[in-house]
């Protein structure tokens, strides 16, 4: 059985949610909280919202909860990935009232973000699903929030680009000009790969039919990359490389275009717009 996104990058999730307890309370606590109620005090809340989505950032809650408010109960009424609509309540805490009021922004901040890109992102993968092209996603994302950026992007249904520098290669246009040329930062590429003892991807940004057929002599390439091309132009970029590689196209993409770049036959189409220009979606959290 494949792990789960949360399994996959815990180490990552958890630095994200300590560094966002830190912010917001570093080590003297919600002093509000602590002045008005006993350590003792209890209370139930709910989520409810204001606008109509699909809900992420729920066992980001759960998570953030366990490890720094135990004595809180998370029960959902409606799961990750799944629509909601005005006026539903989506979950229900109950437990320390210092711990639900010390946390509540950092769990509306995470559910409302998430929820605004899982609903971007299945919006755009519904209006090509006519198509075999998936929506991938970019590192166009939130400071030290990008590891929850990009899980609302799997729950939307989007797939996963790199997480960073660190999991694979991608030659970008400042790569190739700095290294004086595409073949030149090819080779340097290649020789770097023969060192590694474990392969990883690399993806590699072409911006011209002769970019495309240098790319095709390297079978060692994983996906090509069709940077700020027309859909015309991607049409014929598509048909030269004739299924040898995997192809992206990137570059302006957003909702309103998207089908017309999916539907010239790339593989992959990557919006920066998921991650950075998503709006997120109303929540608000009430005493129950």
């Amino acid at each position: 059985m494949s792990k789960s996104f949360s399994e996959l990058y815990q180490k990552q999730l958890l630095y994200c949610i300590q560094q966002a307890v830190d912010e917001d309370l570093s080590a003297a606590g919600d002093h509000t909280s602590k002045a008005i109620f006993p350590a003792e005090h209890q209370s139930k809340a709910k989520l409810i919202a204001k606008g109509i989505g699909v809900l992420a950032g729920v066992d980001f809650c759960k998570l953030a909860l366990e490890q720094h408010a135990p004595n809180v109960t998370l029960t959902p009424l409606v799961t990750d990935g799944s629509l909601f609509s005005e006026g539903e309540i989506l979950l229900s805490l109950k437990g320390d009232t210092r711990d639900i009021l010390s946390l509540e922004r950092i769990l509306l901040n995470a559910l409302q973000r998430m929820s605004g890109i899982a609903t971007v992102t299945q919006g755009i993968q519904e209006s090509i699903s006519h198509t075999n092209c998936k929506v991938l996603d970019t590192r166009k994302t939130t400071p030290n929030f990008r590891i929850a950026e990009k899980w609302a992007v799997h729950i939307g249904g989007g797939v996963n680009h790199r997480m960073g520098l660190y999991d694979a290669i991608m030659l970008k246009d400042n790569h190739i000009d700095f290294c004086g040329g595409l073949q030149q930062a090819l080779h340097q590429t290649k020789t770097y790969l023969d060192t590694l003892p474990i392969p990883i991807p690399v993806i590699v940004e072409t911006r011209t039919m002769e970019d495309v057929i240098c790319c095709l002599q390297h079978k060692w390439i994983s996906r090509m990359l069709l940077d700020n091309m027309s859909p015309t132009a991607l049409i014929e970029a598509v048909a030269l490389i004739d299924k040898k590689l995997a192809t992206e196209a990137s570059g302006n993409i957003t909702p309103d275009n998207c089908v017309a770049y999916a539907e010239t036959g790339v593989d992959f189409i990557s919006l920066g717009y998921i991650t950075h220009s998503a709006p997120i979606i109303d929540l608000s959290l009430r005493a129950d």
